[in-house]
């Protein structure tokens, strides 16, 4: 449009291509005008729709006419009388001083396109103006950063801290990006606490605390709960099994076993006047680990 405006191109073209452009930009903006453009073409648009024969209805519906003043159609998009005007010494911005809306999009459109475009000239990529057009205007999407995957750590806890619960301390080390862009290796402490009960599997995360890096969400860090050997108990679930060794003597003619716990106390077990098997199994109420609650 600048290319042709009468003020700026004195050739006797420049007018004709200049209202040719006008009309191409009033056709873009109206979706009603466009959609009968894209269906029917230019003869769509001034002589009506055509019929089943193929030949234009003059009572088609729609009739379109252009108003000749291109200066008209532009500020009437542009918000402003003189929409050229700060191209031409004649406004405070682009759009023309007060009143004049940027809209930086369907602007850089319509500076790219020609009438040729509109209406199939002798321009190769006539009808390219369609896609070019929808995708200016289109809002854009900020690229998704990906995160790196989790990182894992077994935590080893003690059938003792699992039943009365505990805290621990783990020291990590990770890069991290300083306010000036700078990657340095820092160190930083992570508490978790171990409800009483937990299961071994349990799983303790900590978002986004891994390597830091530019364009990338730092890694979760992961750390699971690993019962560590026990000397007198094996855990199942949240019941312990602990393992009598008796003489046959005892299995003979019965004895009383003592049966230790974690709290450090014990409770025996009378099987006087019962020959103990090895399969003999009995179950002492309440002393085993607390049901988990959740993490």
């Amino acid at each position: 449009a600048l290319k042709y405006h009468p003020d700026k191109n004195k050739s006797p073209q420049a007018e004709e291509r200049f209202k040719e452009i006008a009309e191409a930009y009033e056709v873009l903006s109206d979706k009603k005008k466009r959609d009968i453009f894209d269906q029917y073409g230019e003869e769509g648009l001034k002589g009506g729709m055509p019929g089943p024969d193929g030949k234009s209805q003059p009572d088609g519906g729609f009739q379109y006419q252009f108003h000749g003043d291109p200066r008209a159609t532009f500020a009437q998009f542009f918000g402003a009388s003189d929409p050229f005007g700060a191209f031409f010494g004649g406004g405070d911005n682009m759009f023309g001083g007060v009143g004049g809306v940027p809209c930086s999009n369907t602007s850089e459109v319509f500076l790219n396109m020609g009438a040729d475009d509109m209406f199939g000239g002798f321009n190769p990529n006539a009808g390219a103006f369609r896609s070019q057009s929808f995708n200016a205007q289109a809002p854009s999407r900020k690229r998704q950063q990906q995160q790196d995957p989790p990182i894992e750590h077994d935590l080893y806890v003690t059938l003792e801290e699992v039943d009365r619960g505990c805290t621990k301390k783990m020291k990590i080390s990770r890069m991290s990006i300083t306010q000036t862009g700078n990657a340095r290796k820092e160190e930083k402490v992570l508490s978790i606490t171990v409800k009483p009960g937990w299961k071994a599997g349990t799983k303790i995360t900590f978002p986004k605390e891994g390597d830091q890096a530019p364009n990338k969400v730092p890694a979760d860090i992961i750390f699971i709960i690993r019962d560590k050997p026990h000397g007198q108990f094996k855990r199942e679930g949240s019941d312990l099994r602990y393992t009598a060794q008796v003489s046959l003597k005892q299995a003979l003619c019965g004895s009383a076993v003592s049966v230790p716990t974690l709290q450090g106390d014990r409770i025996p077990v009378n099987s006087a006047n019962e020959i103990i098997k090895p399969t003999t199994t009995r179950r002492i109420n309440g002393r085993g680990l607390p049901f988990p609650k959740e993490p």
